[in-house]
């Protein structure tokens, strides 16, 4: 009876490790490529190359972050990228300085007055997206893009191609300090980490602890379903695009502080490096599955991976290979994932009904 036992057991503990893997693989990832270019170079795994790695990846974190939230409705955001980049501009214009030609005056408004201003532009994008998403039904796909290069062009248009330069600001102005998003640390860690980890927590909070988390998984599982149960199913997704603005504009703000300039061009490409980062965090691209932690984890494999084959050398070129061969394993692994876990919940057709309900 006992050794019965043991043998059956045996099968189970197998399935719980290759689970394990399967689950945590973006965390293994992460600590595979620190080993890796750890051993590669000398200089990898330092603490000071370690904290530059991270304001790196605050970038992507902060995108990914808002489209978790967007995937995880079953929709998708393609304009993060632009709208990083228009944000940095909007930002360095403010900054310049505002003429008002019919009273003859140049107002300089102060940082904080720059913060609050770009991230309600950024709002303002993604509440343009959620509108057009979920009360015109257009598909999230062509709206998004559809906003990508609206975005871009009027990054374009406000530089004219140009690029805002020296944004640290003048003290005669009364408008100094730009610059403490990307440089400042506090108790040693980059503002942009900080950021991330603020935005990651509030985030983390309002998934699990809110009945907007609630809404938003729901809204992904099945937003028919959850629309009859009550859900404001049309709110959520537009404040879910929304608040993908808001991390797309944030991420603008630190990336041109950390420059100390903006160009109309900056953050292209940027949208798939942010769906990257959650499809390697283990989210669906359908909706309903994903969590802020696996997302996380995600853009710092990344991030740190980007970062390690430009410190050993490797060609900007390879680099790109690397990250598209990551990318396509994440989805495969996630196929694979969620795919086992639909067949381990469906029942055996062999199965009698009085174990189907035993099971059950």
């Amino acid at each position: 009876m006992s050794n019965n036992n043991s043998t059956a057991r045996q099968p189970r503990q197998g399935l719980d490790l290759g689970r394990l893997l399967l689950e945590g693989r973006a965390f293994f990832a992460l600590i595979a490529i620190i080993v890796i270019f750890s051993l590669l170079s000398p200089v990898y795994f330092t603490t000071s190359n370690l904290l530059t790695m991270s304001s790196h990846v605050a970038i992507f974190g902060l995108l990914s972050i808002g489209m978790l939230l967007v995937i995880l409705t079953g929709g998708i955001d393609l304009s993060v990228g632009s709208t990083l980049g228009l944000a940095g501009v909007f930002a360095g214009f403010l900054m310049q300085g505002v003429s008002f030609e019919v009273f003859g005056v140049v107002v300089y408004p102060p940082v904080w007055v720059v913060i609050i201003l770009t991230c309600a532009l950024g709002a303002l994008i993604g509440a343009v997206n959620g509108v057009l998403v979920a009360f015109f039904k257009v598909p999230a796909f062509v709206a998004t893009l559809g906003m990508l290069y609206v975005a871009r062009g009027v990054a374009l248009l406000m530089t004219d191609g140009l690029t805002y330069n020296n944004l640290g600001g003048d003290p005669a102005l009364g408008n100094t300090g730009f610059d403490w998003l990307g440089f400042n640390r506090l108790f040693g860690i980059p503002m942009g980490v900080l950021i991330l980890a603020a935005v990651a927590i509030l985030c983390m909070l309002a998934l699990n602890r809110t009945p907007f988390g609630r809404w938003v998984y729901s809204t992904g599982g099945n937003d028919r379903a959850a629309e009859l149960s009550g859900v404001p199913v049309k709110r959520v997704k537009v404040a879910v695009y929304v608040l993908s603005g808001v991390c797309a504009a944030l991420a603008g703000l630190v990336l041109s502080s950390q420059l100390t300039s903006a160009g109309p061009t900056a953050g292209t490409t940027y949208e798939l490096t942010a769906i990257a980062g959650v499809v390697i965090g283990g989210a669906a691209l359908t909706g309903g599955r994903g969590n802020v932690r696996g997302t996380l984890l995600g853009a710092f494999v990344i991030g740190f991976l980007s970062d390690g084959l430009v410190i050993i050398g490797v060609s900007a070129y390879w680099q790109t290979v690397f990250t598209g061969t990551v990318i396509v394993l994440a989805v495969l692994l996630n196929s694979i994932q969620y795919s086992a876990r639909k067949t381990k919940q469906a029942p055996s057709p062999s199965a009698s009904p009085q174990a189907v309900t035993n099971s059950s």
